[in-house]
């Protein structure tokens, strides 16, 4: 067990989530001082997400909300978890990261998704066409790259010669395979579609091909995490992520409640099933320290990640933080 721990990456994905009777501010305020935290408990890197239309989710102005993690912190590396491509013009991400490893050399990381983020509405009001093909996201990615390497005719300034690793995202084998193509890492959101994990793991390590940034594949995997002193707790604080893929599975989206007592009452029995199907016991662990390692062990083991990227979706800031300490003590050997 201990070696598992030991050769694997840990890193933190962050939704700088808006609570419910707080504003946005405070989640910010919130997530630099969980950066803070995880930089001195050893996670390697700080992830956010962009998406749009949602109430419960700050990090729609992903890159600026980047940079202020990045200039609250010293170290740990800070990027996008990801960076929905085809909402942007392609030269605006490369000046925009660009911009950001001019102001901390070192430290970002542009992980890239196909998806929108949002609704067909909301993809309208970015300016989206919506006939869009996956066929397109390939061009995409070449054309960001060409602006990072200098190739292209326009220059992005700042942006060329930009050390800003790309990795790709992904919930299906599509990311998967482009990603091994490319020889890039790639990164699986287990943490909200579990059943497609393991295919798309394999199809990635199965077609890799070394390129001048990776030799071997690299797959980081994405989980929640939800961890107290007690079971019974732990699963109480998990209704606050129950109750948002419940408003999400009802079409109404909303911030992150406190947890509630009575969650079996707040669904019917379809609903249930539809907030288990994303997040069920392979890519949620909720429990106590020991529940928690053992169930990371074995998440480890079955996807043989080289990286596990921890989602913790709790309303108390304060026992976001206690959760994600105890994972710490679990990974570095320290608990108890």
């Amino acid at each position: 067990m201990e070696n598992i721990f030991q050769n694997t990456t840990f890193s933190i994905l962050d939704l700088a989530p808006i609570l419910h009777g707080h504003n946005t501010s405070t989640s910010f305020q919130n997530s630099a001082d969980l950066a803070q935290h995880a930089e001195k408990w050893g996670y390697h890197r700080y992830w956010l997400a962009e998406h749009h239309n949602m109430p419960g989710i700050g990090s729609s102005a992903t890159s600026l909300v980047i940079s202020h993690i990045a200039s609250q912190t010293e170290q740990i590396r800070v990027g996008s978890g990801g960076i929905m491509l085809p909402n942007h013009a392609p030269i605006v991400i490369a000046e925009q990261f660009g911009t950001l490893d001019a102001l901390y050399p070192g430290r970002i990381d542009l992980g890239l998704g196909r998806a929108p983020g949002s609704d067909q509405a909301t993809a309208r009001a970015l300016r989206r066409t919506l006939n869009n093909s996956p066929d397109d996201f390939p061009e995409q990615l070449e054309e960001l790259q060409s602006y990072f390497a200098g190739t292209a005719h326009v220059k992005a300034i700042p942006g060329k010669g930009a050390d800003v690793p790309i990795w790709l995202l992904g919930s299906s084998g599509f990311s998967a395979r482009l990603a091994a193509e490319k020889g890039l890492p790639f990164a699986f959101a287990s943490h909200f579609s579990p059943d497609y994990t393991i295919p798309a793991l394999n199809m990635y390590r199965e077609n890799f091909q070394p390129s001048d940034v990776l030799s071997k594949p690299y797959a980081m995997v994405g989980v929640n995490v939800i961890a107290a002193e007690t079971n019974e707790k732990a699963k109480w604080l998990a209704t606050s992520q129950q109750q948002q893929f419940l408003s999400l599975v009802r079409g109404a989206p909303s911030e992150l409640m406190p947890p509630i007592d009575d969650i079996e009452n707040q669904w019917t029995f379809y609903e249930k099933a539809s907030v288990e199907k994303s997040v069920n016991s392979k890519s949620t662990i909720v429990g106590d320290p020991k529940t928690v390692q053992e169930k990371l062990q074995e998440f480890i083991e079955e996807t043989e990640a080289d990286e596990v990227i921890i989602n913790s979706q709790i309303y108390d800031h304060k026992e976001r933080l206690n959760s994600y300490r105890i994972v710490s003590t679990i990974i570095t050997g320290k608990m108890g």
